[in-house]
């Protein structure tokens, strides 16, 4: 897991071959004017979702993994905590479902505040649970760059 602020994107292009292009994408002036749902960026490859969502209590929800995407999850607007956990022997609470490319689990996490401008990236081995608040909710537009692993 990685957490930064997107000013400092530059650092981590080198993680993955697609990772500037999401960068790229996610520093364009007219990102945040985005519509909710899919823009492709380099087809299945690297595409972005667009999210906007009221936040949920921080006790509740399962952490997720992927297998086939790394996702950098980038707060165009709002605020919220994310859980993290590193995968390991944590309770499976819903198999991989191989179509959607997630599976829940079980377990503690530590959390982070996200604001503005910062971002997120979650590859396979790191269990996450985003959207959460402590004190109340909270409306966040979030982006979220999925990266094909391979």
């Amino acid at each position: 897991m990685v957490i930064d602020t997107l000013k400092n994107s530059t650092y981590y292009e080198n993680l993955h071959p697609r990772f500037k292009a999401a960068f790229d994408f996610l520093k364009k002036p007219d990102v945040h004017t985005l519509l909710i749902g899919r823009t492709d960026i380099a087809g299945d490859a690297v595409f972005a979702l667009v999210q906007h969502y009221e936040t949920k209590p921080i006790n509740e929800g399962k952490l997720e993994a992927h297998r086939k995407y790394i996702d950098i999850q980038f707060i165009a607007d709002g605020e919220e905590f994310v859980g993290y956990a590193p995968l390991g022997n944590q309770k499976v609470a819903h198999p991989y479902d191989t179509d959607k490319d997630f599976a829940l689990y079980e377990g503690e996490s530590w959390f982070t505040l996200l604001r503005k401008g910062m971002f997120a990236i979650f590859f396979p081995q790191d269990l996450h649970l985003p959207s959460r608040h402590t004190e109340k909710p909270s409306q966040v537009k979030k982006i979220v760059i999925k990266v094909a692993v391979s």
